[in-house]
């Protein structure tokens, strides 16, 4: 026991519950300005539902998990396309309705398919070739084809980084990758065509933005307002105000301020400071994990920490990005941070995956290359 405490991830886990307490403070904020809610008490209780979940991962060897892993990815291929014959809300069919809470199928596909890749790439060499790339895109089509029916563009273009970063750690040459991604990029004006009205506005909306004045219409008012209410809160915070700097209701409205951007919330309440110190957290989380993926000899656990890791920065980018103007407004969660349950359990098993891999030391862990960097040459058959 005494052992297993030593080489716990104290770290990681630490870091991981100061980012949602962070988050449950932009909740509360959230409810001093927009009226009470439950959902505070509810994330709680989705935070202890979610560490959970992450003894629940780190108690299984990784390396049984492994195995498992095409049966997950398989399952939740099958949940994504039980969610499309589930009732709309709001135009979009993305949550099954399970009575007490709505489950998104889509988050726990994204681990899914970073195990399930992992464990298609561990023991070969094919990535290495042009035509070696088409199993691990095929993979990836499947889940994003299920998902952009939902329709939820956002979280299905999620895959691509996190399939090209790990197809990078597991040898794939970069020329391969780069040509790869050309038909992709040549086909960006054919998928600008078939975008709908709102998904175009939101990218105009980054080169049309601007300050001051009246919020305009459309989604250029959701970055109008993110930006203002950041403004409003000041350098230090509302926190240190006597009272606010303007009586006006409308200047403080924000729509999905408790999802997709509680991080306007934090900054708000807590200043310039407190965005400082998520942002921190976030490279301190990520560069833990990728030390942990650093020292892993054993390829599996390597990708998965890679394809984890991966996937927060992408999104923490992507949220961060999108509230201060540098980034089209997406529906792209603040890991660990935002609202929900479905997200907030995900992620905790995805990190307690990292933290599984960095507890099974020995000869799983060490300071040995990649296989494929250094070694393929002199042993092709690995």
């Amino acid at each position: 026991m005494t052992s297993w405490l030593r080489q716990f991830p104290w770290t990681m886990l630490i870091v991981c519950l100061a980012i949602t307490v962070l988050g449950l403070c932009g909740l509360v904020r959230a409810d001093e300005l927009y009226g009470r809610t439950q959902l505070v008490e509810r994330q709680i209780v989705w935070l202890f539902l979610a560490l959970l979940a992450m003894l629940a991962v780190l108690m299984i060897p990784y390396r049984l998990l492994s195995q498992l892993s095409p049966l997950f990815f398989l399952a939740t291929l099958f949940l994504l396309a039980v969610t499309l014959f589930m009732p709309p809300i709001n135009g979009s069919r993305r949550w099954i309705p399970l009575g007490l809470f709505d489950f998104q199928a889509s988050e726990p596909a994204k681990l899914a398919y970073i195990m399930a890749l992992a464990a298609y790439l561990m023991h070969r060499s094919s990535q290495r070739t042009i035509a070696g790339l088409l199993p691990p895109l095929l993979m990836a089509f499947f889940p994003m084809l299920l998902i952009v029916r939902e329709p939820d563009m956002d979280t299905a273009l999620l895959f691509l980084p996190v399939l090209y970063a790990m197809l990078f750690a597991a040898g794939a040459r970069t020329k391969h990758l780069a040509a790869a991604a050309l038909p992709g990029l040549a086909c960006l004006p054919l998928l600008w065509t078939q975008m709908s009205p709102e998904q175009q506005s939101r990218i105009v909306s980054v080169f049309t933005q601007r300050d001051g004045g009246s919020a305009p219409a459309g989604d250029g008012f959701h970055l109008h307002q993110s930006k203002q209410i950041l403004a409003l809160g000041g350098y230090w915070g509302s926190i240190y105000q006597e009272e606010p700097p303007i009586d006006d209701p409308t200047a403080w409205q924000l729509p999905a301020s408790r999802t997709d951007f509680i991080f306007v919330m934090i900054g708000e309440r807590f200043g310039f400071p407190a965005c400082a110190v998520v942002l921190l957290l976030y490279c301190v989380l990520v560069w833990k994990g990728l030390q942990v993926a650093r020292r892993t000899r054993e390829p599996y656990g390597r990708l998965v920490c890679v394809g984890v890791m991966t996937l927060i920065v992408v999104q923490t980018l992507l949220n961060t990005g999108m509230t201060v103007g540098l980034l089209p407004i997406t529906g792209t969660a603040l890991p660990l941070c935002s609202y929900g349950g479905s997200s907030l359990i995900s992620t905790y098993a995805g990190i307690g995956l990292v933290m599984n891999i960095a507890m099974r030391q020995g000869y799983e862990v060490a300071g040995e290359p990649f296989i494929f960097r250094h070694k393929m040459s002199m042993n092709p058959r690995r």
